[in-house]
């Protein structure tokens, strides 16, 4: 059966069905093929990692909406407090002395994406944002629980701080400096985010806890 004319038709370099076989679609993807990548190519624009989750995905949702939890899962931001510019939270990055990082949850609920818009020195210039959406796991593994994706863009502000003014000391490091390990870094929070999740739903207790704000007020 013929194909219809395409809109598509006039725009080079596209490859589909009306101008590819099987075997040489076939034959391209097998050259594009390997038993390994250097990381470089798997990571050096781009970052994602995902995992799966035994928690039900609004309470996984839920938690993830609460920039506060970013405390309890992530290995070194801590110490957040609202700041002056409604939706806006300080907090302290640890991984450097002395970082104040900024962050702001934007979250839709429709299709539970979470995003964290954060920056370290300032808080007017949000660039380093990471992206997270809880899948349920029934959709797409046929299974109770969550899958959780995450995704990182090289902004070039890793690569060149733009307020270099606000640093702290001028020998401390850049947060680009450590992309090479954000797969590795990332992948280390996001199983402390599955243990907390995943010890919390099988004893039945309360996923999200209070912010610390309320704890210290109790």
């Amino acid at each position: 059966m013929k194909s219809k004319p395409s809109m598509s038709d006039d725009i080079p370099g596209l490859t589909r069905v009306e101008n590819t076989t099987q075997e040489e679609l076939i034959a391209r993807c097998t050259e594009m093929t390997h038993a390994a990548y250097p990381h470089e190519q798997v990571y050096g624009q781009y970052c994602t990692i995902q995992q799966y989750v035994n928690c039900p995905p609004q309470e996984t949702y839920t938690y993830l909406k609460q920039g506060h939890h970013l405390e309890e899962w992530t290995f070194s931001l801590r110490g957040f407090a609202p700041t002056a510019t409604p939706g806006l939270w300080k907090g302290s990055d640890l991984l450097a002395a002395e970082t104040p990082i900024f962050c702001r949850v934007e979250a839709n609920p429709q299709v539970m994406t979470v995003d964290y818009h954060c920056a370290w020195d300032q808080g007017e210039t949000l660039w380093m944002i990471y992206l997270m959406r809880v899948v349920p796991a029934r959709l797409v593994l046929g299974r109770p629980g969550s899958v959780i994706t995450w995704t990182n863009c090289r902004h070039p502000y890793y690569d060149d701080n733009p307020r270099p003014d606000l640093a702290p000391a001028p020998d401390r490091p850049w947060v680009g400096d450590f992309w090479d390990l954000f797969y590795a870094g990332h992948t280390v929070e996001m199983d402390n985010l599955k243990s907390i999740l995943e010890h919390r739903h099988r004893l039945g207790l309360p996923v999200c806890v209070p912010p610390p704000s309320q704890v210290a007020a109790q």
